[in-house]
């Protein structure tokens, strides 16, 4: 999903609500993939708990109410989704987002019986912390090495590092390629038809854990 522009709009909306400076889209777009509270501590550091709580609450008004900029499906993304799942991967979600901001994503989308298992920032630790990936293969009875971490930030493949779990880099979201790669993902893939390109090389199944 492309929700950058929202994202972005929503924590600039909230820093205009209290009246505080714009922090701008190059560090809004860094943060992307932190959880919410991680995010509001990094990018204004110098102010205090209460303050920084007040953002959190106006940023989740924003998103869940009151913004209405796009967050569209790259192209692509359902077919591949249903050709994978027919295809017997096991589709798991980890992202920074809340648990009311991925349950409104899922529902407007309609992609919620896609996945097996989701885990948010709000339901255990923040990524890079490996504990929603943890909780994850627990909950479906896998090991870190038979599944596969696909994501966009290098939280995604920080996380994935500290669970030794492998990890595929997409460059079409949010961190530039260059960044990924420091990481050392199995690949960078550059759009989502390549993507699902990419599945075609391995005949093995088994669980899936993306980013969303």
């Amino acid at each position: 999903m492309d929700s950058e522009a929202r994202i972005v709009a929503c924590m600039e909306a909230a820093s205009l609500d209290l009246k505080l400076p714009n922090p701008g889209k190059a560090a809004i777009r860094n943060i992307i993939g932190l959880g919410l509270d991680e995010a509001v501590r990094t990018l204004f550091p110098s102010h205090n708990k209460a303050t920084q709580q007040q953002i959190v609450e106006r940023y989740r008004y924003h998103f869940l109410i009151a913004d209405s900029t796009p967050s569209p499906l790259f192209s692509g993304v359902v077919p591949m989704l249903r050709d994978l799942k027919q295809r017997g991967y096991w589709l798991a979600v980890a992202t920074g987002k809340g648990r009311p901001g991925l349950q409104k994503v899922l529902d407007d989308t309609g992609l919620e019986q896609m996945f097996l298992a989701t885990r948010c920032a709000g339901d255990t630790a923040s990524k890079p912390n490996p504990q929603m990936l943890f909780e994850l293969l627990d909950e479906l009875g896998v090991e870190s090495e038979q599944a596969l971490m696909i994501g966009d930030t290098v939280y995604d493949l920080q996380m994935a590092q500290y669970a030794n779990m492998p990890a595929l880099a997409v460059s079409y979201g949010v961190h530039e390629r260059k960044r990924l790669l420091q990481y050392d993902p199995v690949g960078c893939i550059d759009s989502i038809p390549e993507l699902h390109d990419w599945f075609d090389l391995t005949s093995d199944t088994g669980p899936l854990v993306s980013e969303l």
